[in-house]
């Protein structure tokens, strides 16, 4: 299976990955050089502030705003976020799933992993007896 390529593009929606956004999702409003990109969240729906940060600390989606301009305003990339429903993109993608999965399974306590090493065993017990 042939992936389309992913660029470093103005309107590419980045996973933030490194420092004290990571974990944010933001949105490439211009490219200032080879290894910096200018990202906004926009802040009101993703919390990231526009800021300079280098292409190190980013991870490039699949997901790409249309039509959003270079050094878009934080209106504009607001309105594109809420039109083309990007949230909601990120959210079905299984890049998302897994990084709930692995949250959700950091939060679990002693007595949560317990139930979960319990189902494995039986699970494994159950598919042992069919075969």
């Amino acid at each position: 299976m042939i992936r389309p390529a992913k660029f470093v593009e103005v309107g590419r929606v980045v996973l933030i990955n490194y420092g004290p956004d990571a974990g944010k999702l933001a949105t490439i409003v211009d490219v200032v050089d080879g290894k910096r990109v200018l990202i906004d969240g926009p802040q009101s729906i993703t919390g990231v502030h526009r800021q300079v940060i280098g292409t190190k600390r980013i991870a490039l989606t699949s997901i790409v705003a249309s039509k959003l301009p270079r050094n878009a305003t934080q209106k504009s990339v607001k309105k594109a976020w809420e039109e083309q429903n990007l949230l909601a993109k990120w959210n079905e993608s299984s890049w998302a799933k897994k990084l709930a999965s692995k949250a959700k399974r950091a939060n679990l306590g002693d007595f949560d992993r317990f139930k979960v090493m319990i189902a494995k065993k039986q699970k494994a017990k159950a598919i042992a007896e069919k075969l």
